[in-house]
């Protein structure tokens, strides 16, 4: 079975079990652990192994990539099996913070382990796709010896830099705007449906305006990294003037939208600091720097 590398997955949540099915399906010896045993069968019926310990899972081969919630019960789960990780690649596909991932880097080298950090910016359905998008950071030896094999879990496929924390770094800045746009989702579709309704209607134009979104963020971008906001199609002021259409909306349909009070204050603050006229970017400026608490 050449260029077929043996893969050993620990965690079997909906994404860690996706993980371990495309590297199945993709033709890779896999051997799979979790604490819950009942939840490898699935995959033991399409061709996987199951270890019976954590320790075992780790010595069936090279490359060990983790799928649990978080850095720390990473390190929690490995820790009967850390004589074993001596040589071998870990990768580890969590949430956490770059904090969390320089710790479980030194953790890893202190136990003779080959470390890299990752993350799945799709959904578990998604794994496997041509354009999902995964993200590494870490040992690049590491990374160029198994990019064949990690591509099995979606074509777009990055190494950020030998940084350990730089996946962590962009998994929480890419991920911040997941949900705020999706609470302005259900916002919506909460006030649509005080109209009677259906939530389905809008599900096109809100596309229309994600899309709208996207086409935005190369320019924002480049107004941050230059720190020029004159040119405001979209100006700070422009913003806070929709404030009382939001408020306006809220007391019409009855819907709770207290969850932009926050936000609209960022945006009178930003104002304060003498952003009014400029490009709805310089909201950035405002964020660099953590407000003051305010007395009551």
């Amino acid at each position: 079975m050449t260029g077929k590398h043996p893969v050993t997955v620990i965690g079997l949540g909906s994404m860690g079990t996706a993980l371990a099915g495309a590297f199945v399906r993709a033709g890779h010896p896999t051997t799979v652990w979790n604490r819950t045993p009942a939840k490898a069968v699935p995959l033991v019926a399409l061709g996987a192994e199951h270890a019976d310990t954590v320790e075992r899972a780790v010595m069936a081969g090279p490359l060990i990539i983790t799928c649990l919630t978080t850095f720390d019960d990473t390190m929690r789960a490995l820790a009967p099996a850390v004589t074993a990780l001596r040589g071998r690649a870990l990768i580890t596909l969590n949430s956490g913070s770059p904090a969390g991932a320089r710790e479980t880097s030194a953790w890893a080298l202190g136990h003779c382990a080959r470390f890299l950090a990752g993350a799945v910016k799709n959904v578990p359905s998604a794994v496997g796709a041509p354009d999902t998008l995964l993200y590494y950071s870490g040992d690049r030896a590491v990374f160029d010896e198994h990019e064949t094999t990690l591509k099995v879990l979606g074509g777009d496929t990055v190494h950020l830099g030998d940084e350990p924390d730089l996946a962590a770094l962009y998994e929480m800045a890419v991920g911040a705007t997941l949900l705020p746009a999706l609470v302005g989702f259900f916002q919506g579709a909460a006030a649509i449906q005080a109209r009677g309704l259906e939530v389905s209607s809008m599900v096109r134009f809100s596309g229309k305006w994600l899309d709208m979104i996207k086409s935005l963020l190369p320019i924002y971008a480049k107004e941050i990294d230059t720190g020029d906001y004159s040119d405001a199609a979209s100006s700070v002021n422009l913003f806070l003037a929709g404030a009382a259409h939001d408020e306006e909306l809220s007391r019409e349909t009855n819907v709770d939208s207290s969850w932009l009070e926050p936000l609209h204050d960022l945006v009178r603050r930003a104002v304060e600091a003498g952003h009014g006229d400029h490009s709805i970017a310089a909201l950035t400026e405002v964020l660099r720097t953590a407000p003051a608490v305010r007395q009551p």
